[in-house]
């Protein structure tokens, strides 16, 4: 199974240190080794950023900062992990924890969990989903 860390953040939130650096990278060094990192990034302030949604019909967009926000998505792992509290345990072992901040654990839904919500979704279309990323040219696994 596959997890999304999702930490979040408030702005204006200060650039990490460097310690904070050695010690985020030592972090993702140890899930590498332990074969469980597929992915992680920290995302730039929402300055940087728009949002895109439906009103009235129409797709809007509205260019960042998003001052409204009480907290963003400040950065991702993706890992694979055999359950959620395996998942938890990696996230118990980020460095950068302060009072009041959060983390967020989500399980990434697989093909799979489509063929039984929804009756409509075809075995065909399944099958085409599984073998695009069984073909090596999904993007997690370059």
């Amino acid at each position: 199974m596959r997890y999304m860390i999702i930490v979040k953040t408030t702005e204006p939130a200060p650039p990490p240190s460097s310690e904070m650096l050695a010690a985020m990278g030592k972090l993702n060094q140890e899930m590498i080794e332990a074969g469980v990192l597929l992915g992680g990034e920290g995302l730039q302030p929402s300055k940087s950023g728009a949002k895109v949604a439906m009103q009235g019909g129409k797709l809007v967009v509205k260019d960042g900062p998003f001052t409204e926000a009480k907290e963003l998505v400040g950065g991702f792992w993706i890992i694979k992990a055999d359950s959620l509290d395996e998942a938890i345990g990696w996230v118990k072992k980020i460095p950068m924890w302060n009072e009041g901040e959060e983390v967020e654990v989500r399980r990434v839904s697989e093909v799979e969990d489509f063929a039984y919500a929804y009756d409509e979704v075809s075995a065909e279309a399944l099958d085409r989903e599984k073998a695009l990323r069984d073909s090596g040219q999904w993007p997690e696994q370059r």
